[in-house]
């Protein structure tokens, strides 16, 4: 029986490193619940901590990845009444409760790749931004579309967008809330590749999972860490994290492994995580 309510979690063959978690909710086009805010960051949890799981692809069960926040979800966050100090101090409780479900994704140690396909807006943009690595297949399109429910986003896609298609560009999208393409997300670097129809984005992923799959999971796992870390501090203090994780992680069987198998012109084998 499936443990969530608005997930579903499979391993995508026997044997393999990959995992598919998928927003289940198509009826409603995947618009996320209350219960999805509460469950999203226990799945990754769960997949973190289980040895069989090395990559995580994230998309959407039918039609589309995510059509945003759910209006009721929105409801019952806004009409919360009495004194304004305290409503006001409750709202915040609750907007850092759903920042942090999202910023799940970034304290998974495995990857997390986003295969986008259909709509991706609102809330859709907060989770993309904060995974790994971003494919889309031609059908897909985008919207920071808070602006035009009188909103300032605030689960994190203001905080991450600009790191990823730059300023300008995140201005820009934020404050019109048009809808762009897949193409047009390529260009601003939002997506690392357009496949041509969705059983091609399915295949094209999983084939690039796979291959991560394959590699030293110390490795992946500390290039994951060493990027985040360094892409909010200084460089100097980037230098130094990954000189201290190297430290303690760069003599391993790992690379003793990587090392024999690149002279005997094999393939490695690498213990799980």
């Amino acid at each position: 029986m499936e443990p969530y309510k608005t997930l579903h979690v499979f391993q995508k063959s026997p044997n393999s490193g990959v995992f598919q978690l998928n927003l289940n909710r198509p009826s409603q086009r995947n618009a996320l619940s209350r219960d999805f805010f509460t469950e999203f960051p226990i799945a990754l949890q769960s997949l973190d901590q289980n040895p069989n799981a090395s990559v995580i692809v994230l998309s959407g069960t039918g039609d589309h990845f995510c059509s945003g926040i759910d209006i009721k979800t929105l409801n019952s966050i806004a009409n919360d009444s009495g004194d304004r100090g305290r409503s006001g101090e409750r709202l915040r409780r609750d907007i850092k409760l759903l920042q942090d479900a999202i910023t799940a994704i970034e304290r998974c140690r495995k990857p997390v790749i986003a295969a986008i396909k259909g709509a991706c807006i609102g809330g859709g943009i907060d989770i993309v931004t904060a995974c790994d690595i971003r494919y889309c297949s031609k059908d897909a399109f985008f919207s920071v579309k808070e602006v035009d429910l009188g909103l300032t986003a605030d689960l994190g896609k203001l905080q991450r967008l600009p790191g990823i298609v730059g300023f300008g560009n995140a201005m820009e999208l934020a404050l019109t809330g048009r809808r762009f393409s897949g193409q047009e997300a390529k260009e601003f670097g939002l997506v690392s590749q357009v496949f041509g129809s969705i059983e091609e984005l399915d295949e094209g992923v999983k084939i690039i999972a796979e291959g991560i799959a394959a590699k030293s999971p110390l490795a992946v796992t500390g290039t994951k860490a060493v990027l985040l870390r360094s892409r909010d501090s200084s460089l100097e203090q980037g230098l130094d994290y990954v000189a201290t994780w190297n430290s303690s992680m760069l003599v391993s069987d790992d690379l003793m492994e990587a090392v024999s198998a690149h002279l005997q012109k094999r393939k490695p084998t690498f213990s799980k995580l």
